[in-house]
């Protein structure tokens, strides 16, 4: 079926570069690396040969990443898709191939290339000339080669390759040691070693090609320096990135803005004076029957003319994917009204490239690489003014289900720890609720028998589990800004964490302290006064200290996704505000500001009642103030008669009465100063407490 393509590869290179820019989870860009899966070899021309050894003027091209193991490929592997397979099979083969194909048709490509099969194939019945050393090799079909990667062929290295390894070793077929590890010999192992090593047995006086003693490096580049000027190959870039098929054969979807003239059929687009083209309405949009897409049932909307030449024509019926839409949304957000063009060009400089975007790892290698692809191609055209749509990517993690604690017990009922569970096959699961169970150290025990270790395991939420939690029950219970709160507090935004019906309990808590703080107690009758506790005066300086110590760590843990310890803060700054006396609205203004992104119901209610007659949505976030932020306190020394005695903690703008009056108050200073006539005092505001003291009068015993 001929279907259209984007030719993704062509980008291919620059996908892969342009990941060291971004600020991204290593995990993800590895998992594009992979699949783009740029590899660097050679490819290599192996000539098939008749029954009497001659060549047959037919080659076959296979693409290796080791062509330094040339020598060790004792065997050639096809694809059953291969293209010259059916030529080159012979007569007594031909049915043992042909049954073998059929078979490998009904499998995926991703069952073919499962590492843990059994490897399977068939012997074509014909043979190739190894390029460096001139001898035989036989052509075999299996399936774990795919006809879509490299050539659709492989030169099999059984000694340096674990699948090549299994297959010659089922089918006895020779397995020759071409790469020594360490100066030691790998073949006494018996098993296959990819590794790296100096090359060994790799030498011909035919083809004159030796590199024995070679590192695997140095093997590499001589091989294909050799078959370049032997015309037996060539340096090769590869990639498992395959160009992207973009038509679906369904009715949802972007319609294709393509017709084929009737008489020639010629490929037309249409002008862009004709888009946007939408979907026709059908009642039945079904599957034809037919092999044709469900869009050609709307015949009359089939059915048109070309709008240049007016000649008859038909629209393509093919749809769309969905990644046509979800690879470029982000620019329309900027201009969402714009009816000229895709995205106005200050716009766009304004607010691209996206600063983050949040979602799961299942993305990266569908709509994330689909999106770069996309991005890129408007760059080229000057549609956008950056190389990538998203500068950071952040992988959030999910909410597991609660920790469920198991026990094992043996045939006779009684309780087996965990860790000597594996030792009998005759054991019995069983759920222990979390108010029998203890913590130990890092394991969970029985409370009424310490020595029984539990399996403590939180899974993800499933019905079939029974572990999963409704929101809207959370939210009847205890409010969505709890629940909001609460998913913050849980722990790092990229971590998965367990749900804990105590800790939610524990969040609701602190929003009833944060309320009574500013609104006050309940009325006997368990209602609340109208506005709050506030007071009309400036706040001290301590309490400018404590409010703005929690803005700097808010907001650094809000900008870092550090949500948990944001809320941490917050908790710190509503029990210092406790132990206030008098509270400023200015001070609680800037709290409720900071509470607002978590708890932005309860938040917008004490905006209100604080006497503010607009949303807190307009308010600009409180910034901290640098000068609120030093430590007030120093550590001040105290001499007594210019001998340092001690040292107080006091503030910097402490007097002299203050420090002196602290030094006394002192344990330590005080049995040098109390009951002394005190001469004189030096105070230098911030370095040193100096107490003159007058020297005690020697007491005469009488005779």
């Amino acid at each position: 079926m001929r279907q259209w393509m984007l030719k993704i590869t062509a980008y291919a290179d620059r996908l892969l570069e342009d990941l060291e820019e971004l600020d991204w989870p290593e995990s993800l860009k590895d998992m594009q690396r992979n699949w783009i899966g740029r590899s660097e070899g050679a490819e290599l021309q192996f000539r098939v040969l008749d029954v009497d050894g001659q060549e047959r003027g037919m080659e076959i091209t296979v693409y290796t990443t080791r062509p330094d193991t040339v020598f060790g490929a004792t065997y050639l592997v096809l694809a059953p898709e291969h293209p010259l397979l059916e030529s080159l099979v012979s007569t007594d083969q031909a049915k043992y191939v042909g049954e073998y194909k059929e078979l490998a048709s009904r499998k995926s490509d991703l069952e073919r290339t499962e590492l843990q099969k059994e490897k399977t194939g068939v012997f074509t019945g014909c043979y190739a000339k190894n390029p460096a050393n001139g001898e035989a090799i036989p052509i075999w079909v299996a399936d774990y080669v795919l006809g879509s990667y490299g050539t659709g062929a492989i030169m099999a290295v059984p000694a340096h390759d674990t699948r090549d390894h299994e297959f010659a070793s089922k089918y006895g077929i020779p397995i020759c040691w071409v790469v020594k590890p360490d100066d030691e010999d790998s073949s006494c192992s018996g098993k296959a070693y990819p590794g790296d090593g100096i090359l060994m047995n790799s030498s011909s006086s035919t083809t004159g090609l030796d590199i024995n003693g070679l590192s695997s490096k140095e093997a590499i580049s001589k091989v294909i320096q050799w078959a370049e000027e032997a015309g037996n190959g060539k340096k090769k870039v590869n990639y498992k990135l395959r160009d992207w098929l973009f038509a679906r054969q369904r009715y949802w979807g972007e319609p294709i803005p393509v017709i084929f003239l009737e008489d020639t059929g010629e490929t037309v687009p249409l002008p862009e004076s004709e888009l946007p083209l939408t979907l026709p309405e059908l009642d039945d949009f079904t599957p034809t029957g037919t092999g044709e897409p469900p869009l050609a049932k709307a015949v009359s909307w089939v059915e048109t003319k070309d709008p240049l030449s007016g000649k008859p024509a038909r629209r393509e019926t093919n749809t769309m994917p969905q990644w046509a839409g979800s690879c470029w949304y982000y620019l329309r957000f900027m201009d969402p009204e714009n009816s000229k063009e895709l995205v106005d060009k200050a716009k766009e400089r304004y607010w691209g490239p996206v600063d983050v975007y949040v979602g799961g790892a299942e993305h990266a290698v569908l709509h994330l690489l689909y999106a770069r692809f996309w991005h890129k191609v408007l760059y080229d055209i000057g549609i956008v003014s950056t190389k990538e749509p998203f500068k950071c990517v952040i992988n959030q993690g999910i909410i597991l289900g609660e920790v469920q604690y198991t026990a094992f017990r043996d045939k006779n009922g009684n309780f087996i720890s965990a860790d000597s569970a594996n030792i009998s096959n005759e054991l019995y699961q069983e759920l222990v609720p979390e108010e029998n169970v203890v913590k130990s150290g890092d394991s969970f025990v029985l409370k009424d028998n310490p020595t029984i270790r539990l399996i403590a395991r939180a899974h993800k939420m499933s019905k079939s589990k029974g572990n999963v939690i409704n929101p809207d029950d959370v939210v009847t219970e205890y409010g969505a800004d709890s629940l909001r709160l609460y998913e913050m507090f849980m722990g790092p935004l990229r971590d998965s964490k367990p749900w804990n019906t105590s800790g939610i309990e524990g969040v609701h808590r602190f929003l009833g302290r944060v309320w009574r703080l500013i609104v006050g107690l309940p009325l006997p009758d368990g209602s609340y006064r109208d506005g709050t506790v506030a007071v009309d005066e400036e706040p001290t300086m301590e309490q400018l200290r404590v409010l703005h110590k929690c803005i700097q760590k808010v907001t650094e843990e809000v900008e870092g996704t550090r949500f948990n310890t944001g809320i941490s803060a917050m908790m710190e700054f509503i029990n210092a505000a406790y132990k206030w006396d008098r509270h400023p609205k200015s001070t609680l203004e800037s709290f409720v500001l900071l509470l607002s992104p978590y708890a932005p119901h309860m938040a917008e209610e004490l905006w209100s009642r604080l006497g503010n007659s607009n949303s807190l949505a307009y308010e600009p976030f409180p910034e901290a103030n640098p000068l609120y932020l030093k430590d007030s306190t120093i550590v001040l020394p105290v001499q007594v008669n210019g001998k340092t005695r001690g040292t107080i903690q006091v503030e910097e703008t402490c007097t002299e009465e203050e420090a002196f009056r602290m030094a006394t108050m002192d344990e330590k200073l005080a049995k040098y100063i109390d009951g002394k006539t005190i001469k004189k005092r030096i105070f230098v505001p911030g370095k040193i407490l100096n107490v003159i003291v007058a020297p005690e009068t020697a007491k005469v015993g009488q005779l």
